[in-house]
């Protein structure tokens, strides 16, 4: 996947809409990120915290029992490995390292899921940084555990409640970008997924590409035909779904990227602009942003990233949606052949795949690479709740 152009856009998508503020701010991180990628000794850096404090490289399993349920051969890569629980740890070490680079001493983040707010408060003591992670209100109280070992970490937890809103990621990164203004001088803003203003979308996908590329070489050292029939990702701001698909892009693969069916931002969609970024929101017929749903705190975010929207229209990735009935079925069946308890953000992507494979949409003896982008430890209590 390319750079995108010298105003931030892929295609009709990204760029920067941002407060008069934070200009100075967006575009020094632009020019810091810039400057330390071509930079071999940042890189070796970062690639040596991957190596010795993330644990990668991240395996890739065969997944024998539910090739066998399902007809078709499935691997998963396993970022629910890497320290931290997820595949959040990539990005925020890369902006942890940056952030110190540039004479920052905080990190402010938002947080859905959990997972991203925990990777930033581990990178922010492991680096010596303070940090405070903003999370809306529902999101707190579904992710208890999570707030827990952010505080634990050493991180500020600031909850985000308003009487319009659901207490979700959106107003999460609203109070996130207003903190932001204020403290432009000492703290680096820590976005957590492929989306916001650029360079943001770039940055986080470049330092996310590292599960593609590992991917990529684990296949070729494995298929007969070196890359599988398929790739399969989540999307909700679509951080993972970026950097799998970076490894991919330029290869036979097909490349599926899954929505929650009541956030399928790709499909259902419109052009507009939020969170200072150019995409596809869910908005009304007055132009208002909608709230989006899923089970899955991680993917009921109104829109998505602006490289996923151009990938859609050019054509080269297909995005699809499943319902909240739908992943779940799926993480059970996971769960039961495999061992493997899924984070509800990945069970989207794996429902595709059961689906996919029952309706012949995938041919039976495909070979199809998912990429568990967490491990399901941290929804414990909702998937109680849901299946009593």
């Amino acid at each position: 996947m390319r750079a995108p152009d010298a105003t931030g856009r892929f295609g009709r998508f990204g760029g920067r809409y941002l407060p008069e503020a934070l200009v100075p701010a967006a575009r020094a991180v632009e020019a810091a990120f810039r400057e330390a990628w071509a930079d071999a000794a940042f890189t070796t850096e970062y690639r040596r915290l991957l190596a010795t404090y993330v644990g990668r490289p991240t395996p890739v399993t065969e997944c024998a029992r539910l090739s066998e349920v399902l007809g078709v051969r499935v691997l998963l890569k396993r970022e629910d490995l890497a320290h931290t629980g997820s595949h959040k740890i990539n990005n925020v070490l890369g902006q942890a390292l940056l952030a110190k680079r540039m004479g920052k001493r905080k990190l402010i983040a938002e947080t859905g899921a959990g997972q991203h707010g925990v990777a930033s408060a581990t990178a922010a003591a492991l680096l010596g940084l303070s940090c405070t992670v903003y999370m809306g209100r529902t999101d707190a109280r579904r992710q208890e555990l999570n707030v827990f070992r952010m505080e634990l970490l050493g991180a500020e937890v600031v909850t985000v409640a308003s009487a319009a809103g659901t207490g979700t990621l959106k107003e999460a990164t609203n109070a996130a970008l207003r903190a932001w203004v204020g403290e432009t001088e000492d703290a680096h803003y820590c976005l957590g997924s492929a989306l916001g203003p650029h360079p943001y979308p770039w940055m986080v996908r470049e330092f996310q590409r590292v599960i593609g590329d590992e991917a990529r070489a684990q296949c070729a050292e494995r298929l007969p035909a070196a890359v599988p029939d398929v790739v399969v990702a989540c999307v909700g701001g679509g951080s993972n779904a970026a950097g799998t698909f970076a490894g991919f892009v330029d290869t036979p693969a097909a490349l599926v990227g899954v929505e929650a069916a009541g956030g399928s931002a790709v499909d259902k969609g419109v052009p507009g602009v939020l969170h200072g970024f150019r995409s596809h929101f869910l908005q009304d017929e007055d132009s208002q942003v909608l709230e989006a749903h899923s089970i899955s705190a991680g993917l009921d975010y109104p829109g998505v990233g602006p490289e996923h929207v151009h990938l859609a229209e050019t054509g080269r990735v297909r995005y699809t949606g499943v319902t909240d009935h739908q992943a779940m079925r799926a993480l059970e069946l996971l769960t039961r052949t495999e061992g493997i308890l899924p984070a509800l953000e990945s069970a989207h992507a794996l429902a595709w795949v059961v689906d996919a494979a029952a309706t012949g949409e995938l041919p039976a003896g495909s070979t199809v690479l998912v990429t568990l982008s967490g491990r399901g430890d941290k929804d414990v209590q909702q998937i109680r709740e849901y299946f009593r």
